[in-house]
């Protein structure tokens, strides 16, 4: 199983290189299964129904977000009418959407994508490890493979996070930071990790913004509109590999190895 994750989709640059890249990328690596966060798709804050069907589109099987997930107004109608289309799970019950999905990868693996978020330094939502137990529990014994996006603000949560669930799931992966982390590897218990994948779109600003922008406010502290950067487009990912028929502690697929990537615009 080959299994290929893209970090936070930022604005028309980031979706111009999925666009441009992901199919050739799939079919030379023979890619089974495509995850992408993309809660920054829209002009670096949000999703938008029709951004979210241009990425879909584009190969990407399943879309997990984030704190911005619900920054469109119009994605709360459109999120429960799209399950491919996740926010993460721990926000409190009776909010639209899903955080888990649930679906059959092309070599016909039955796979599970769970998203979750963190909460230091970030929103005081529902416990994101507790809620990982109680969202595992429910999936059936024949889903083989369980990916899991933790979209978090602090390297510690997301590091234990990661320990916390192996053995359990085949991958943790970090997202939010949009600053890719060289620490990727495969913990004990078969569960690839890495703290942040790193995001997707233009790499000449500050994580994904106009520098001009954010260093002015960083001078004055006065609130300001942040604008999408330009230059240097990259799009950066992680290839996660499992173990043919080897399982680990829950009965999942063990991970064999996870690599980084990095794909310019030609």
């Amino acid at each position: 199983m080959r299994v290929l994750f893209i970090g936070d989709i930022v604005g028309s640059p980031g979706r111009q290189i999925v666009r441009e890249r992901l199919a050739d990328i799939v079919a030379q690596r023979q890619i089974d299964l495509v995850i992408a966060n993309g809660e920054n798709s829209a002009s670096g804050f949000g999703i938008t129904p029709r951004l979210a069907e241009e990425l879909l589109a584009t190969g990407i099987d399943v879309l997990t977000g984030g704190n911005h997930s619900w920054d469109r107004k119009e994605i709360t109608e459109f999120m429960p009418h799209e399950p491919r289309l996740l926010r993460p799970a721990n926000f409190p019950e009776g909010n639209v959407g899903s955080g888990l999905y649930l679906g059959t990868a092309k070599n016909g693996v039955r796979y599970a994508v769970l998203n979750l978020q963190g909460r230091v330094f970030m929103t005081p939502i529902d416990d994101p490890f507790r809620k990982a137990d109680s969202e595992l529990a429910k999936l059936p014994e024949e889903v083989a493979f369980v990916f899991v996006d933790m979209h978090a603000e602090t390297t510690s949560e997301k590091v234990a996070m990661g320990w916390y669930l192996d053995g359990r799931v085949t991958a943790v992966v970090g997202t939010h930071t949009h600053v890719t982390t060289a620490d990727e590897h495969v913990l004990p218990g078969g569960t690839a990790y890495i703290t942040d994948v790193g995001m997707s779109g233009p790499h000449g600003g500050v994580i994904g913004m106009d520098r001009d922008g954010i260093i002015k406010k960083f001078l004055n502290g006065l609130p300001a509109r942040f604008e999408v950067a330009s230059g240097d487009v990259q799009m950066n990912c992680v290839l996660i590999e499992t173990d043919q028929g080897a399982a680990n502690a829950a009965g999942r697929l063990r991970a064999h190895s996870i690599e980084r990537l990095r794909f310019k615009i030609d």
